[in-house]
């Protein structure tokens, strides 16, 4: 455990901080579901909407650096291509 005042503030500051990426990135897993389940139940345009709600929830948290942009990108993308492969 830390003795100096200013490494006691940084354990509590991080724990709120990991505490509230760990929120985030469960919300972000939650829509990616709920996107999945509805293009696998052949809902598309309910599929749509839950896209749309994942892909701009998905670029905040890359822009705030939860996750890196590319990589943000790429699964974006690759839901995109699902999408579009099952609205043919």
């Amino acid at each position: 455990m830390a003795n100096i005042k200013s490494a006691k503030k940084r354990i509590l500051v991080i724990s709120k901080k990991t505490a509230l990426n760990k929120s985030k990135k469960s919300a972000m897993k939650t829509a990616e579901k709920r996107f999945l389940e509805a293009l696998q139940a052949g809902d598309i345009k309910v599929a749509e909407e839950k896209f749309k709600y994942f892909e701009k929830k998905m670029a905040q948290n890359a822009a705030t650096g939860l996750f890196h942009k590319n990589a943000a990108s790429r699964k974006i993308s690759r839901l995109r291509k699902r999408l579009n492969a099952a609205a043919e």
